[in-house]
Order: structure tokens, then C-alpha cells, then sequence
């Protein structure tokens, strides 16, 4: 049953983009040149000799500046962007206008297929962030099987971007709080219309997921860079939801350069490497991803155990056009290992009831501060023609763990 809205027009997203005009490929570089004025970033080509367009540019996704640093190593080449139906709210008519190709995060857009084939025949570049969301620790998430796929249907050759020192200029889980480091973005081209060709899916899937391997937390340490502001740990506990001292789940929380245990009382120190300290006891995990990768595997015990169950009321809004999201109210969601992810509630007077099987959801959008609607933890559940960004009620940072049981579900039954 879908929501009963007074207007069921939908935006579409199954239409192709336009080429992008070379005015606006100055204009994009132009504006991305000065948002990095006061920026210290550099791109470097790498394998890059004498290519030219069409090919796909793959990039890893820390944050808006990522859009900026892949206009620097594309100019001035025309590029379609792959975006988000939320980056089209309040200005369809500009993300139009720059040939952004849009789609809902994390469903079976078959027409996303055609447009970005129609990009390639056109002899531009084709950009798209195969994680489909921010990263939430500065590693990479994960890629869908299908990549390896689309890669193998265009027979183009294929660029990964990566950039470095993002995530810690700029952390999902603290994004308005911004950091001083310098960013190195590298953009190397992995493989060659020749090689898409006789390489398997399997080896294209491979050769792309070695590419796009990154640890921002190690670049930071490794290149002996420090963080000083004395609020650098601030939003940390939305992904370090877990204390490994006495195994509670969503108890953490920060302040300053702490992060803390509200049941056991731990206490470590974000020191200015990005590393842990515990300020008393074992330092359980001194590297950030491997608390995080930590907490992962404790789902998947959960789940290999058939333990793992959410349910929680929440208060939904959706996007059915990009000029308004839609207050449904509040409703009802459930996340279990069988039955995937079920939306229940009423809106005008009519029950609806959005159901996202395990194998129709292979992975999740969480938001941590959603800056377009209301600043606290959500999770955007779409389908093809809809997508819900349900707020939890009563329970607290629950969607970090919402996002590595999507993951590992979808996976369970894959396999």
C-alpha cells in the first residue's frame, strides 16, 4: 500500500540528462576553484597520459568538497554527475541544468543503466560515487556486486579518484565543525578499454575494490599530520556506538576530545594523530576503523545467531518531488532478518505499508544531522519512486547499526 498523497505526481528520474554545455563546465571549475581558496589540496594524476574522454570516474565520498576536488581533475572535460534525489531539493532546475543524472540511493534504477550509457556514446565522463553515501569512518564502504557489471556493459576505461584527508577536514558524524588538514586527492586510471574487455566481472570487481581502498585515519598518521581543535572527537560516538569495555550498545557519547561510556564511565582521549587513548585501563582499539570494524562483526554474530531484531516508532518524511518533503507523520518501522525493512503508518486518512525485502536493499543511507530537514540520526529507506527518511522516536543512535545489518542481510541471503 503506498502513501495517499493529494498529489501522486512523482519527480521523474527515468529521463536522460543533457550534455553538459562548456559554459557551465567553466562555471563549475570556476566555483570550485574559489571554495578551495583557503583550502591547502592538491590533485595528482596518476596513468593519466593521453586519456581523454569517455570514460567512468569512480570516486570515494567523503563530503561536498569531494564535488569540488573532482572538477579540478576533470577540467575541462564535460562530466554527468550520478546524484541523489535529495541533492535535487529546492533546485531540480540547476542539478538539470549541470546534466546531473538523478536516482534514489539503493534501489534497481534500470533507466540509471540507460543514462549512463547514453553519457559514455556522447564522449564525456561519466562520474559516480559507487558508495552512495558519505563515509561514516573514513574507510571505504561497501560496493555493489553490479559495479563490476556496468563496468563490463560500457567497455570504457575506468579513473578512480581518491581523495585523502576529506574525511578528517570534514567528518560525517561532525561535518559542520571543520578541521584543518590538507587534502591530496590522486586520480588514476585503473583500467583500459583493452583490459575491461578480457577481464572477468569477478577481476574488474577486484581491480576497482583495490583501487578504491582508503584509511583516512592512517593517511593522518602515517603522513604525520595532526588535528588540534580541541573539538575534534565531537559526534564520534554516532559511529563508535558500541563501548568494547562493557558491550553497551548506543551509550557513547563526546565532548571536546573525549569519547565516553554514559554506563560504565570510560573515557578515551581523540588524540591530535587521530588515534584512542583510554585515559585509564586498555586502549581496546587505538585505530579508529577497527572499533568501528569491531562493532560490524557484533552485529553479525547477532545476526549469524538469529538474535538481531529492530523496532522502533519513527517520524517519517518523504521525497516524492524535490520541491517539499512530505510530513507523513509518525509510523512504525521494523528490521528483521527475514522480512528486510516494513514502513507502517497513516497519512491522509489511509494506511500505507512500505516494504524493502532483504535482497531490494543492499545497503542503507543513514544521515547523522540532516541539514534539510531536522538535525538528529535518520535512515532514508527508498523504492523506485519514493524515498522515507524515518527519524527513530525513543530509541537513540541506533542507525549506524541499522546500516551494517542492512548490509549483512543482504548478504546472508545473497549467499
Amino acid at each position: 500500500m503506498e502513501v495517499n498523497y493529494k498529489n501522486n505526481k512523482r519527480y521523474k528520474t527515468a529521463k536522460y540528462p543533457i550534455r553538459q554545455p562548456l559554459l557551465i563546465v567553466f562555471l563549475i571549475w570556476l566555483l570550485s576553484k574559489i571554495m578551495l581558496l583557503n583550502k591547502k589540496y592538491k590533485v595528482e594524476k596518476i596513468n593519466m597520459e593521453g586519456l581523454k574522454p569517455p570514460y567512468m570516474l569512480l570516486s570515494n565520498h567523503m563530503y561536498f568538497i569531494d564535488f569540488e576536488l573532482c572538477a579540478m581533475g576533470t577540467f575541462p572535460h564535460r562530466v554527468n554527475n550520478v546524484v541523489n534525489i535529495d541533492g535535487y531539493y529546492r533546485r531540480p532546475w540547476l542539478l538539470e541544468l549541470i546534466g546531473a543524472i538523478c536516482t534514489r540511493k539503493f534501489t534497481m534504477d534500470l533507466h540509471l543503466i540507460k543514462s549512463i550509457n547514453h553519457v559514455l556514446k556522447k564522449g564525456d565522463i561519466l562520474s559516480m560515487y559507487p558508495e552512495a553515501r558519505y563515509s561514516p569512518c573514513g574507510t571505504l564502504s561497501y560496493l555493489p556486486e553490479s559495479l563490476g557489471k556496468l563496468i563490463k556493459l560500457n567497455k570504457v576505461p575506468v579513473v578512480v579518484i581518491v581523495h585523502h584527508g576529506n574525511h578528517i577536514h570534514s567528518p560525517f558524524w561532525n561535518f559542520r565543525k571543520k578541521r584543518k588538514v590538507p587534502l591530496h586527492t590522486t586520480m588514476t586510471q585503473i583500467l583500459t578499454t583493452e583490459q575491461v574487455k578480457s577481464m572477468s566481472v569477478n577481476e574488474i570487481n577486484k581491480v576497482v575494490k583495490e583501487a578504491m581502498a582508503y584509511d583516512d585515519y592512517a593517511y593522518i598518521k602515517e603522513n604525520g599530520i595532526l588535528v588540534k581543535e580541541d573539538f575534534r572527537a565531537e559526534g564520534l560516538h554516532k559511529v563508535l556506538y558500541q563501548c568494547p569495555h562493557c558491550m553497551t550498545e548506543s551509550l557513547m557519547d563526546t565532548k571536546g576530545t573525549e569519547l565516553f561510556c554514559k554506563k560504565c564511565g570510560k573515557r578515551w582521549n581523540m588524540n591530535e594523530d587521530c588515534t584512542l587513548t583510554a585515559l585509564e585501563g586498555e586502549t581496546e582499539f587505538s585505530h579508529i576503523p577497527d572499533w568501528f570494524e569491531w562493532e560490524r562483526e557484533q552485529v553479525r554474530k547477532q545476526i549469524e545467531k538469529g538474535e538481531y531484531h529492530f523496532e522502533d516508532e519513527v517520524e517519517v518524511y518523504s521525497l516524492p518531488r524535490c520541491w517539499k518533503f512530505e510530513k507523513l507523520g509518525n509510523a512504525r518501522l521494523t528490521h528483521t532478518i527475514e522480512d528486510g525493512f516494513v514502513i507502517q503508518g497513516n497519512y491522509n486518512n489511509s494506511d500505507y505499508r512500505i516494504h524493502r525485502k532483504p535482497l531490494e536493499t543492499n545497503s542503507l543511507h543513514i544521515e547523522y544531522d540532516y541539514c534539510y530537514i531536522k538535525p538528529f540520526d535518520c535512515v532514508d529507506i527508498s523504492t523506485e519512486n519514493d524515498s522515507f527518511y524515518c527519524y527513530p522516536v525513543t530509541k537513540e543512535n541506533v542507525v549506524t547499526k541499522l546500516a551494517f545489518a542492512t548490509e549483512i542481510i543482504y548478504q546472508k541471503h545473497l549467499n
